[in-house]
């Protein structure tokens, strides 16, 4: 049987995670560096990203990336590899969002939001996919979205990207099983982040509605989708593969 703490450590791992100079992928950087592991946050804000890099400590590193840039994936797996070392976690976790109604959305906008989630995370998870699998306890993670399970009005692209995670994590679970990768997701609720402040800022009705439907009456904190990613991660799930896990205070199940 393993023992705790070490079930739940990620020594001797190191995780790449995209979007992670910001929100909620600095705050699964956070986690995954305070379990043991080494971590590299990756995206296309260079001073965020060194910023973030310089607070994780000696062990972290930046590297600039732009998930849409899918012909590039597979030599930016081996740089990464060549600089930082190889990675044994991929963490999926850039995104982006276009808030316009149905009628008013472009294609062109629509298409932009399933490049970055989607098309862009295959491209990656793709690109290091020998790296997870010679590591012997590979570790893909998707951060997912409750617009997978609700109906969101006015963020059709979003609601979309998001849902095919779904059918991503459930595919590759079953298929990389075999090749020592497990592959999950964490679907976050509403989260005390700058972009739901600002969303919630100057629309009481919408901040009423939100909290009416929570269980715990508050919304979560940014660690929160953290410690669920690096339990994911850890020795602690190594029987678990093809999940969502929900994190929301209830608020799947509010009414």
């Amino acid at each position: 049987m393993m023992e705790f703490p070490q079930a739940f450590s990620l020594a001797g791992h190191r995780a790449l995670i995209t979007g992670g100079g910001s929100g909620l992928g600095l705050a699964i950087a956070r986690c995954f560096a305070a379990a043991g592991s080494e971590v590299i946050v990756v995206g296309r804000d260079m001073a965020a990203l060194e910023k973030a890099a310089a607070e994780l400590g000696a062990r972290a590193c930046a590297k600039h990336y732009d998930v849409t840039e899918t012909e590039s994936a597979a030599a930016f797996a081996a740089d990464v590899e060549k600089s930082c070392g190889p990675v044994s976690i991929v963490v999926n976790n850039a995104g982006n969002t276009v808030k316009k109604p149905f009628g008013e959305m472009t294609v062109a906008e629509y298409r932009q939001v399933l490049d970055v989630h989607v098309v862009g995370a295959f491209a990656l998870t793709s690109a290091f996919l020998g790296q997870l699998r010679q590591s012997g306890r590979g570790s893909v993670l998707f951060t997912a979205s409750m617009s997978s399970f609700l109906g969101i009005p006015m963020v059709t692209g979003y609601a979309t990207a998001k849902s095919a995670y779904v059918g991503m994590i459930r595919s590759l679970a079953t298929e990389l099983a075999p090749k020592g990768v497990r592959v999950n997701g964490v679907a976050p609720g509403w989260i005390d982040t700058p972009l739901f402040r600002f969303a919630t800022s100057n629309d009481p009705a919408r901040l009423d509605k939100i909290m009416g439907r929570i269980p715990m009456k508050r919304v979560g904190e940014p660690e929160d989708i953290g410690w669920a990613m690096t339990y994911l991660a850890s020795d602690a799930a190594r029987y678990v593969t093809g999940h969502i896990t929900v994190v929301d205070g209830g608020a799947v199940h509010g009414f």
